[in-house]
């Protein structure tokens, strides 16, 4: 799946900050760093090979030593101010003002001294530097967990270890698991932890505060850039304005309510459950009601159904399955 736009712009000015003070880095470190695989680390330093500031002739672009990059190492030469200080205007300096401090509320920071100095030092400066304005920003956050829990695992990301976690999803199902954290993300009033659940044998989001136990192994993390690279967890954690989708599914669809984000789940007296969840991502949920195409009783809005069951018909297409097999196959708003 293709990485957003703006998570790669992040990447690749985080890139330049971070060369530009600590001077050569393997490509390998580079990218453990930065969450991604060397191969992509490659491709971002292409991309600011050919960036700069306006005229964009040669000695206006961003420069590495060519002979290092042969090497696996990456160094850069000219980060073209890339690295100035920036100047804010009372709006931009507001913005952040109000971003810090609701990262400074979060479980993530608060468990992390270390990082909790450094989101207080730069909310100080920047507090004294906006003046009277800073004092009209009020930013609350609802409790995002157990603080020991998030504590674990902010621990387990930093060393790059394995977890063993006891989970509860919304539909009142417990379940341990094991899992390599990727990222904490906080949306809306929920954090959330991005992971590679063994259990599941894929990529997985957890809701912090549904975590009842969580225990950093001596484990390293394993590799599985291959497999996270097709996720788009940007789009997964989106929420918030996304459309909502409601589905009904047959009991031996349980584990996608177990195993998936969603805002709702409701147990018919039949045996059958509905989930409420919200459309981030329409390609990954097209993909997945077509696999669990015979679990699916029915899906809404129409709009949704019939995305689906259009998606469905064309897969069948290719195998020449036509005309009514393919509408008795195809996920549709009126039969499933």
């Amino acid at each position: 799946m293709a990485e957003r736009a703006d998570d790669r712009l992040l990447r690749l000015l985080g890139i330049v900050a971070y060369l530009d003070g600590a001077g050569p880095v393997p490509v390998e470190d580079l990218a453990r760093r930065f969450g991604t695989t060397p191969a992509q680390i490659q491709k971002d330093v292409d991309a600011l090979w050919v960036s700069g500031t306006p005229g964009y002739w040669p000695d206006d672009l961003i420069d590495f030593d060519a002979a290092s990059i042969d090497r696996g190492v990456v160094h850069l030469t000219e980060a073209r101010g890339m690295t100035r200080p920036l100047r804010l205007g009372t709006r931009e300096a507001v913005a952040l003002v109000a971003a810090l401090r609701a990262m400074k509320a979060t479980g993530a920071v608060q468990a992390d001294p270390a990082r909790s100095a450094v989101v207080e030092s730069a909310l100080g400066k920047l507090t004294d530097a906006t003046g009277e304005a800073a004092s009209a920003v009020d930013v609350r956050l609802a409790p995002d967990g157990d603080r020991q829990v998030v504590s674990v695992i902010s621990g387990a990301l930093a060393a790059r270890h394995r977890l063993r976690i006891r989970y509860v999803s919304s539909s009142d199902v417990v379940s341990e698991r094991e899992v390599d954290p990727v990222r904490l993300h906080t949306q809306d009033e929920f954090a959330y932890l991005a992971a590679w659940c063994y259990r599941a044998g894929a990529p997985r989001t957890f809701r912090v505060d549904r975590i009842l136990e969580a225990v950093e192994t001596d484990v390293p993390v394993q590799d599985h850039a291959g497999q996270l690279a097709e996720i788009d967890f940007g789009a997964l954690f989106a929420g918030g304005s996304a459309p909502l989708a409601t589905i009904r599914f047959a009991p031996r669809a349980r584990w996608f309510a177990e195993e998936v984000p969603v805002e709702s789940v409701r147990n018919l007296p039949d045996g059958d459950f509905e989930v409420t969840l919200r459309v981030t991502n329409p390609g990954w949920l097209r993909s997945t009601l077509i696999q669990l195409g015979p679990y699916v009783r029915s899906v809404s809005p129409p709009e949704a159904a019939q995305d689906v069951a259009g998606a469905a018909r064309e897969a069948l297409a290719v195998y020449g399955v036509t005309g009514d097999a393919a509408g008795e196959a195809a996920v549709s708003p009126d039969r499933h």
